[in-house]
């Protein structure tokens, strides 16, 4: 058993190390546990081409700052790592790598937490959970009835068109990882076909600025949990925009006339078929009618505020979309379709937290990272606090608070 430890930090990403600078800059005593063998793997396990779809200046990591000469500009795959590897440099933090974290539980045999670890357990004073909402890529269970002769992937491994097999695509799934790999497919020269599904799309830029600076002045990522209609709205999907090649829309309606074929959501699959809902028009104009929504926000803002703004060019938008065929079964033997990408997004699992802290999503409970158990936090989640909790735009303000939090309260311990 390892000796007592002040605070310990599972996870060793953006919040995990958020939290480490900050207990770094107060003296603190700390231990980054993480079960990959390097530090920020989400970052280093995206695809070659990515790169943020919010602006540069929207990365205010703790004490790390954007100050590079592009604020509007999107930092690519490399330049993130690199960003990244620099604000650790800054600090050093003691790390234990490839440490898979199976519980966290009172110490019954004395004070503080007893952290198991496979073989091995840590016994702190305080505990900060940082491993995200995002932790597992989730695959409907159905993916077991596709032959076996087509070829599946989760975007979380994608890196690229060339590792694919050869032959054409269905990405199911059409949020931000989905669009942006759909269109590098298209675009590479293979047939793409999308299942459309709910998530939302705006344009890129509106009236001369990027939509993330006009969300940004509307307020919605300091939006608290509360105004959501219902608690699980906080689990919806991003709007889907791109930051490549300087940042554009990923527009639904240019993909169709581009040659992709748009499907309705994926419903189940048998050997080399694919079974579609005959909703892609409907989904389709929920996203037109969010986008239009989001529009009519900037207008009133730019009105109430006089903000100095630039006019529509009035240009008619796209409706490609609208004039597909509804499919709703698809020979993907016929279809030629070689590869299956599942951008179906992520699971997450804090079972192995054996403290009852949790709503009826299976979500734990807190205040701004703060739980009812004394000494046990949280930081990185989605939604934790305000919208911006789990993004480079917010996650260290939570981090900074609950470290100030940990400075009150040394050797916590949980009731």
């Amino acid at each position: 058993m390892d000796k007592q430890t002040d605070v310990v930090i599972i996870g060793g990403g953006q919040a995990g190390l958020s939290v480490s600078y900050s207990l770094t800059q107060q003296g603190r005593p700390h231990l980054i546990v993480e079960k990959s063998s390097s530090l920020f793997p989400a970052w280093r396990s995206r695809w070659d081409s990515f790169t943020l779809v919010t602006p540069n200046w929207f990365v205010q990591l703790p004490g790390k700052p954007y100050e590079g000469s592009d604020p509007d500009g999107f930092l690519s795959k490399r330049e993130i790592v690199d960003y990244f590897e620099n604000f650790v440099a800054s600090f050093k933090p003691e790390v234990r790598f490839e440490t898979q974290v199976t519980s966290i539980e009172k110490n019954k045999g004395g004070d503080g937490f007893l952290i198991r670890a496979g073989d091995n357990t840590i016994l702190a004073d305080n505990v900060v959970v940082a491993t995200g909402t995002f932790q597992t890529p989730r695959v409907p269970s159905f993916a077991t009835a596709l032959s076996r002769d087509l070829f599946q992937i989760h975007t979380n491994d994608y890196r690229n068109p060339e590792s694919l097999p050869s032959g054409n695509a269905l990405v199911v799934g059409s949020s931000q990882s989905g669009g942006q790999i759909a269109e590098e497919l298209y675009q590479s020269g293979r047939k793409v076909y999308l299942s459309v599904g709910r998530a939302p799309g705006v344009p890129r830029r509106y009236r001369g600025k990027d939509m993330v600076f006009w969300m940004h002045e509307l307020g919605l990522f300091d939006q608290s949990l509360d105004k959501l209609k219902s608690s699980r709205d906080r689990f919806a999907p991003n709007p889907r925009i791109s930051g490549k090649g300087g940042g554009r829309t990923l527009s639904l309606h240019r993909f169709a006339r581009e040659g992709v074929v748009l499907l309705g959501h994926l419903e189940g699959v048998r050997d080399k078929t694919a079974f579609f809902a005959p909703d892609l028009k409907e989904n389709l104009a929920k996203e037109e009618q969010f986008a239009t929504e989001m529009k009519e926000a900037v207008d009133k803002l730019i009105l109430e505020k006089h903000l100095d703004a630039a006019q529509e060019d009035g240009q008619p938008e796209m409706r490609d979309g609208y004039d597909a065929t509804v499919i709703n079964n698809l020979d993907l033997d016929k279809a030629g379709v070689q590869t299956v990408v599942w951008a179906t997004g992520y699971s997450f699992d804090f079972s192995w937290i054996k403290f009852p802290i949790f709503d009826d999503d299976h979500y734990p409970m807190q205040e701004r990272g703060v739980s009812s158990i004394p000494g046990l936090y949280f930081v990185g989640l989605h939604w934790m606090h305000t919208r911006k909790s789990g993004l480079l735009y917010g996650v260290g303000q939570d981090a900074t608070h609950v470290a100030a939090h940990l400075a009150k309260f040394r050797g916590a311990r949980p009731a």
